[in-house]
């Protein structure tokens, strides 16, 4: 199984309607359609911060996935809001530290006309809960090792 068909497949990223195009290498890019429901003002199609959110830690986590083949929990994101999303978006993430324990990875997100929409930077736990990965999963539970 692929980092992309992993999270493609994760009930929430369905919901939404992200799609995560690539990730491999420590890179990923993942699209989202705006819709009228992802809008935070009636009779508007701006998205929701938590869409936006939503959209850049799907990224980075599939940028460092695609280093670790395991799940990797986010343990913090910050973003920067540069201007309202209003059509579709696409985030490109890259990973800029693999530690030990932890990675962090940074996230440019534009819509489709090249407006730059937001940037942000996450930090993913990578280690420590055993062979299964930060979360201690076990094989059957869908993990990039079966």
């Amino acid at each position: 199984m692929t980092v992309a068909d992993l999270l493609n497949g994760m009930p929430f990223a369905k919901h939404l309607g992200l799609d995560v195009v690539e990730a491999a290498d420590g890179r990923a890019v993942v699209e989202l359609p705006m819709r009228e429901h992802l809008s935070s003002v009636p009779g508007r199609q701006i998205a929701h911060g938590g869409v936006t959110y939503a959209l850049a830690d799907t990224a980075a986590g599939a940028a460092v996935i695609s280093l670790h083949h395991k799940p990797t929990p986010t343990v913090d994101m910050r973003m920067d809001y540069l201007a309202p999303a209003t059509t579709d978006l696409r985030a490109e993430a890259t990973v800029v530290r693999d530690g030990g324990s932890v990675a962090t990875a940074e996230v440019t997100i534009e819509d489709v006309d090249g407006t730059h929409v937001a940037d942000a930077r996450g930090t993913f736990k990578t280690g420590g809960g055993g062979d299964g990965g930060a979360w201690g999963v076990t094989p059957g539970d869908g993990s990039l090792n079966e």
